[in-house]
């Protein structure tokens, strides 16, 4: 029988808490890290492995690796590092936004995608990026989900357009899915189309109904908000929900989806959290817009989210925080959202 395949994890800007967290998941979590490995640069990674250092905790060798094939002789409780030669060299100072560390995020991002297009890796996790450093870079894409959706565009040799990617993410309580992602709110409220609502009704569906581990036994149930308040409020407040969400609902339905709505945005997420008292009225939320679907899940804590990208050719999840340039470099980041993700990666790769 075949082993299984690895997972990559990028080290993200390397400027941020990314390299950090990736240290203390090797060292805290070492059987959920249990053949997964960085893409990135073994200085930046020994530097994050010394910052966690902590009396009484067992130190992290951090290992370099040639290749996927030397990973199956890196003693445990290491950390194996995927060199990329074009980040060697120079180490990016801690809580600054760079050019550099902009292109060296992106370099291990990059790597990790075409690996796992290729099928030679089981997916990738990924650790925050900075967007003013990819903008700095001249990277011509705001964030993780954008680049990747490229990516995947370019190997499949497809337009952008017909590879629509939409960002979820997800805890133990609740899950929602946006309709648009890093864009400011003018150009996100022009972009609640029927079309691009009906697509990400599609994309949901099809997302929960083939994974993420739900086991629900029949169509996942989609809570739709809407986007003015009240929903509109019957047209008082905004003609959108009458106009093009409530008709995206009904062709959705009309394809067998079991999707309910337009609701107002501040009662659905209520409704859908799952609780040990009761179960959630909904598997999932359609928010119309970043801020509005991710403020309910933050909310709930960022130590159990993940962000997982719907609609690629492959398995990506992430943490649900950013670079946290702030507190980059004193061993304090949190890394239970990044473990969390390292398992959500390994449930959808199953």
């Amino acid at each position: 029988m075949n082993a299984p395949l690895a997972l990559a994890i990028t080290q993200g800007d390397p400027a941020g808490i990314g390299p950090e967290i990736v240290a203390k998941a090797f060292r805290d979590a070492p059987q959920d890290l249990r053949g997964a490995f960085v893409v990135g640069d073994v200085a930046t990674l020994r530097r994050a492995a010394a910052c966690v250092e902590r009396p009484g905790l067992p130190s992290l060798p951090v290992a370099q690796i040639d290749g996927l094939q030397d990973l199956a002789r890196v003693p445990p409780r290491c950390l194996p590092v995927l060199q990329l030669p074009e980040l060697a060299g120079s180490l990016a100072p801690w809580g600054q936004v760079s050019a550099g560390a902009g292109r060296a995020a992106v370099a291990c991002v990059l790597w990790a995608a075409r690996a796992a297009l290729r099928g030679e890796i089981a997916g990738l996790v990924t650790a925050p990026l900075h967007k003013e450093a990819l903008a700095a870079a001249g990277v011509d894409f705001p964030g993780h989900t954008e680049l990747l959706q490229a990516e995947a565009a370019r190997h499949a040799d497809v337009p952008m357009t017909q590879m629509p990617v939409r960002m979820m993410l997800a805890n133990d309580e609740l899950r929602t899915v946006l309709v648009s992602i890093h864009v400011s709110l003018r150009d996100a409220i022009a972009a609640v189309t029927f079309d691009n609502v009906l697509q990400t009704l599609r994309i949901t569906h099809a997302a929960l109904s083939r994974g993420m581990s739900l086991n629900l036994g029949r169509r996942p149930r989609i809570g739709v908000a809407g986007l003015n308040p009240h929903a509109g409020e019957g047209g008082l407040f905004g003609r959108e929900e009458i106009e093009v969400i409530a008709p995206a609902i009904a062709q959705a339905r009309a394809e067998g989806l079991d999707v309910h709505g337009p609701y107002a945005p501040d009662t659905v997420f209520m409704r859908a959290r799952a609780t040990p008292e009761r179960p959630g009225e909904f598997d999932v939320v359609v928010a119309m817009y970043h801020d509005q679907g991710l403020i309910p899940v933050k909310y709930l804590g960022v130590d159990k989210g993940v962000n997982v990208t719907l609609g690629l050719p492959l398995v990506r999840t992430s943490p649900d925080h950013g670079t946290a340039f702030d507190i980059a470099g004193q061993g304090v980041a949190d890394a239970s959202s990044l473990i969390e993700a390292v398992r959500m990666a390994r449930r959808l790769a199953g």
